[in-house]
């Protein structure tokens, strides 16, 4: 009773049901959507397709590069590794999803 002056009223407000206010609660979103496709997801796929199609076109002779740095011509295929030649002598076997690039034939020489 003392204390009522210091507490006001609450009272509830009319929630707006509109379809207009709904669709300007989610144009963001519809939005969003559709240039998170065209700038994310649909690149992302496009490079992954171009990695595995690189990957199903290795062949013995080829010159890589792997994830790590390493340069060798591939000696060997498997079904999940490759065996690249560092050096004369000297083989190693790596991932085939761990090559980065295929180099053009000869560049190996020059470097």
């Amino acid at each position: 009773m003392l204390l009522d002056f210091l507490i006001s009223p609450a009272y509830a407000q009319q929630a707006a049901t509109s379809p207009t206010g709904l669709l300007e609660a989610f144009w963001p979103l519809m939005v969003m959507i559709p240039l998170f496709y065209f700038l994310l997801i649909r690149p992302q796929m496009k490079r992954q397709k171009e990695s595995r199609q690189m990957l199903d076109k290795l062949a013995k002779g080829d010159e890589v590069v792997t994830t790590g740095g390493i340069a060798g011509r591939i000696v060997g295929i498997g079904e999940v590794y490759l065996t690249v030649e560092l050096a004369d002598n000297l083989s190693v076997k790596v991932q085939k999803s761990a090559v980065a690039t295929v180099l053009p034939k000869g560049t190996l020489k020059t470097l």
